[in-house]
């Protein structure tokens, strides 16, 4: 056995040299590591007792791309593209042992490698397009010539991984492997020196497509909304059309173009902020309580969510109502998000089966006495919570921690009074709660800090991005939305058109303008919250969205909220009913650009983000760009509202 620098470990098995790469925690390709591969290539091209080289890694995963801590570094030779042309001109051939994930680089230098072998559990895939960039060292250029033209464009313009099973199918790889991946390529190897060799992956063909293909390749990766996917079609085009050495140059020069651009810096700190979320440095060395039993309380549409989002984590759930057939209807939504699953092939009918059987309802709140988190989704309507709250400090233990859903209440108001208050918390889901990936979470005062934990470790075992929020109306998404409602309200006042204003939005980026989002929600949420507060004695004017709520225009349920959808319709449609009614309350029509209506409104979101750091509501600006980004629909592509408006 012997060692090359400090990332490789060689060691012989008759005539074939085995590499093993451990760089923890993901074999990232570092300056180091790409010196030692390079070394490596020529130390074995020299010794006459090798006839092959098997590369696999140490520790989880094959190499699973760049080394984050470079991003935005010069870089440092050997450079990744001289690398992977370096593996595949070795007079020895390489044969890749893939586990875990490959992806990028990593994926890269598998391709440069002779052969592919990978256990049935790997993925491959180009994530490059997801930080704004294209691959830059080959995945548009061998891609094809492995696996063909399609496959490089849905790996590399969508940047999702794909199954070894279905890489093989393409061509992507050679051979798949149940279990012990180095018996299994080295016994690989063996059989393939006694054949011709492929020709190596630059010197192969790949076939041109027709315009057809192209132009609904290009349809597809423009419903992204930024350019990289667009701009790794065209490379992987131009590396079916072009020599191999051109259609690298190209597609370096499209890297290094985009990797300077502003969309790349947004999505490397979207990023950074997402890896950096879940394990907040101020949460050091405290350990979370212990998640082996969860108690949900209400099952309709974001209790049934949190119960879904808990069981497809692994965890029991108790779901409790307040009678036989609301808990009826409570299993039933679960189950029907499980049966979406199916039907969409995400999950099998034993697994559906097996997830509902973790799933125990009940109208009594003594089954909650062994939950380790229960969790209340119930009306929001403060006198409803409390009455649950003190049902449940009568039942659950002492050390259970207790958390309230709720979006716009003061949570210290929810608890008032309840003894052991350092087990409570808000943990703010949004729906569908099986899908959003926010999950805001809002301590009281009294919180331990091992609850807190504990919150933060149960969005890691849900998928979720978690942010901590203090305590103020809405919290910080919902206090942000409750401005950009507002701002999008005072344009339709000063004569701005509502389809203009949400036109602009999808122009910057949303999937929908916010009156079309309100639409999609409903108006008479936020109207019943305004209501609450006017009960309460708050002077609250009446916003553009009450007169429709009153006029019976509550959005797309109704038939018409801001716009009109006509029977079984979701597209919306300008409506004279709602222009008649709005009419004594908006000015003459007054025309303003889409480029203008959106810096509007973004600068509006960042001037409150702004008052929102100020009153010490988030943490920083990277967590209101995550919440706005997770939980409003903000474009990841421009960072999220501070990010965009410059505010660090």
């Amino acid at each position: 056995m012997s060692h090359d620098a400090e990332f490789l470990t060689v060691h012989r098995d008759g005539g074939i040299a085995v590499v093993t790469l451990d760089n923890p925690p993901v074999n990232a390709l570092s300056a180091g590591v790409r010196k030692a591969l390079w070394d490596a290539v020529d130390r074995l091209d020299a010794d006459r007792d090798i006839r092959a080289v098997v590369l696999i890694c140490a520790g989880r995963t094959f190499i699973a791309g760049a080394d984050v801590r470079e991003f935005g570094q010069p870089p440092v030779p050997p450079h990744l593209p001289d690398l992977v042309d370096h593996i595949e001109a070795a007079a020895k051939p390489w044969i890749a042992a893939i586990h875990g994930s490959a992806l990028g680089g990593g994926f890269e230098i598998a391709m440069g490698c002779r052969f592919r072998v990978a256990l049935s559990s790997a993925r491959v895939g180009l994530p490059e397009v997801n930080l704004g960039i294209v691959p830059g060292a080959s995945g548009t250029v061998r891609t094809p010539r492995l696996g063909g033209a399609a496959a490089a464009v849905e790996l590399a313009t969508s940047g999702r991984p794909w199954s070894a099973g279905k890489a093989q199918k393409a061509g992507l790889i050679d051979t798949v492997l149940e279990d012990d991946l180095l018996a299994g390529a080295v016994a690989f190897a063996r059989a393939a020196l006694d054949r011709p060799l492929p020709p190596p992956t630059s010197q192969r063909e790949v076939g041109p497509m027709d315009d057809g293909f192209w132009d609904e390749a290009r349809k597809t990766a423009a419903r992204q909304g930024h350019q990289a996917p667009l701009r790794a079609l065209d490379c992987i085009r131009f590396a079916t059309e072009a020599p191999f050495a051109e259609a690298m140059a190209y597609e370096r020069e499209t890297f290094l173009e985009l990797r300077a651009s502003d969309e790349a810096a947004a999505l490397r700190h979207v990023f950074f902020a997402e890896r950096a979320a879940p394990r907040p440095a101020w949460l050091e060395g405290v350990t979370a309580l212990p998640m082996r039993k969860v108690g949900v309380i209400g099952g309709g549409t974001m209790g049934a969510g949190i119960a879904a989002a808990c069981r497809m984590a692994g965890l029991p759930v108790v779901l409790i109502e307040r009678d036989g057939e609301a808990l009826a209807r409570g299993v039933a939504n679960i189950d029907q998000t499980f049966a979406g699953a199916v039907s969409r092939g995400k999950l099998t009918d034993a697994a559906r089966a097996d997830l509902l059987a973790g799933v125990t309802g009940s109208t009594d709140y003594a089954a909650l006495a062994d939950c380790d988190l229960v969790i209340e989704a119930v009306f929001e309507e403060i006198g409803v919570k409390r009455e649950v709250f003190a049902k449940l400090g009568q039942v659950c233990r002492e050390d259970a921690v207790l958390a309230t859903n709720t979006s716009y209440l003061d949570p210290r108001a929810i608890v008032a009074g309840m003894p052991h208050g350092r087990r409570f918390i808000g943990l703010h889901f949004f729906s569908p709660a099986h899908v959003m990936k926010l999950l805001e979470i809002v301590p009281t005062p009294e919180t331990s800090d091992e609850v807190l934990a504990t919150a933060f470790a149960l969005a890691r075992t849900l998928g979720k991005i978690p942010v901590r929020a203090g305590i103020c109306e809405g919290f910080i998404g919902n206090r942000i939305f409750k401005r950009y409602r507002a701002e999008a309200e005072a344009l339709l006042r000063q004569g701005v058109a509502l389809a203009d204003v949400d036109a602009a939005m999808r122009g910057f980026g949303f999937r929908m303008g916010p009156f079309e989002a309100q639409d999609l929600s409903g108006l008479d949420i936020a109207f019943l919250q305004r209501e609450g507060a006017r009960a309460a004695g708050q002077v609250i004017p009446d916003t553009l969205s009450d007169i429709l709520v009153r006029a019976g225009r509550k959005g797309q349920k109704t038939g018409g909220g801001w716009y009109d959808y006509p029977a079984e319709s979701r597209r919306p449609q300008v409506s004279r009913a709602t222009a008649e009614l709005l009419a004594p309350h908006v000015a003459a029509p007054q025309a303003m650009t889409v480029e203008a209506i959106a810096a509007h409104l973004v600068g509006a979101m960042a001037d409150e983000g702004r008052d929102i750091l100020a009153d010490g509501i988030a943490a920083s600006a990277a967590d209101i760009d995550l919440v706005e980004i997770h939980g409003y629909g903000f474009p990841r592509w421009k960072g999220g509202p501070m990010f965009f408006a410059g505010i660090r």
